[in-house]
């Protein structure tokens, strides 16, 4: 019966071929898993902007399980200088993916959001709860007010047809296969491109903001298979929040460095410190993952910048820039 109730679950993955989509295919391969029962879409399948090319993909493929990866993402100084269009994309493409959801009865939806959604004033540590108790930071409230309406959506949709859709919010992802663009990435692949650039040119390193501000920062591969036991195992509408413990948190100046000694930079890193800095810290508390989860292992921030620098440098000519 297991085996036949696996034949009938077919998941769809939006942004399947992303950093974070990317990952959980990889893991999937990992763990053996036939693939014939998933499907990860990239923008070349369709705009999901669109009303009618979302009905399209839903009608072709008939997910009975969906995790919801796709959006308008881009770094801080992206979003400072495009916030509407960041509002106005991601809000069609969250509202089209789950009306299309709910209206092909699709069981189980696990979207995304970001730690970024959180208020910009709040008491530290950042739990689920204080999603919706104040604005969030200025450089980039429309991206972050379209991904909190996710969570004001599943309880909506809970409330009026009792499918138990989810939301997942992850520290800061980093990881092989990320988005490489110099203006803009997240600061990791950001950095990781730049330095390698500056090497390449025999230039200065430079890291835009004085290097001070506090991130926590999960592995690719580790939120992969989080998203996968979410699927599989969390049965609530209220959202978890899948990030590295909270002493793990380091600074800016502390991720350049890893970067700049994996690529081999010797000398002094310089900091713009004209350049904005966004938000000093967003320490979020993973209390609720590890009271589920106690005995997750994440890879070190040490290990999974090797790794990450090492994949760009080998696949320069086909990464994402």
């Amino acid at each position: 019966m297991a085996q036949l109730a696996e034949e009938y679950q077919r998941t769809l993955v939006t942004g399947g071929t992303g950093l974070v989509g990317s990952a959980i295919k990889d893991v999937l391969i990992d763990r053996l898993v036939n693939l014939a029962n998933w499907r990860f879409l990239s923008s070349k399948d369709g705009d999901l902007s669109d009303p009618q090319a979302v009905d399209k993909i839903f009608s072709d493929f008939k997910p009975t399980r969906v995790i919801h990866l796709a959006a308008m993402v881009g770094g801080l100084f992206h979003n400072m200088a495009n916030n509407l269009d960041f509002f106005r994309t991601n809000i069609a493409i969250n509202d089209n993916v789950l009306r299309a959801s709910y209206e092909t009865g699709v069981k189980k939806v696990v979207s995304c959001l970001s730690t970024c959604i959180f208020p910009d004033v709040v008491q530290y540590p950042i739990t689920e709860t204080m999603i919706h108790q104040g604005e969030p930071h200025s450089s980039n409230f429309g991206y972050s007010y379209a991904k909190r309406m996710i969570d004001v959506q599943n309880r909506a949709i809970f409330e009026k047809y009792g499918f138990k859709y989810t939301s997942v919010i992850p520290c800061n992802v980093y990881g092989p296969n990320d988005n490489y663009h110099l203006q803009k990435s997240h600061v990791i692949p950001g950095l990781i491109h730049k330095f390698f650039l500056a090497k390449q040119k025999n230039e200065e390193a430079v890291v835009m903001g004085s290097g001070a501000p506090l991130r926590q920062f999960i592995f690719s591969k580790d939120l992969a298979k989080l998203f996968l036991w979410v699927l599989d195992n969390y049965d609530e509408v209220s959202p978890i929040i899948l990030s590295v413990d909270e002493e793990h948190e380091v600074s800016i100046k502390t991720v350049a460095e890893l970067i700049a000694k994996t690529l081999g930079i010797e000398q002094e890193l310089v900091f713009d410190i004209d350049a904005a800095d966004g938000q000093y810290k967003k320490t979020a508390s993973n209390a609720k993952l590890r009271s589920l989860l106690p005995g997750f292992q994440f890879t070190p921030i040490e290990d999974g910048i090797k790794e990450s620098v090492e994949w760009f440098m080998k696949n320069y000519d086909t990464a994402r820039k």
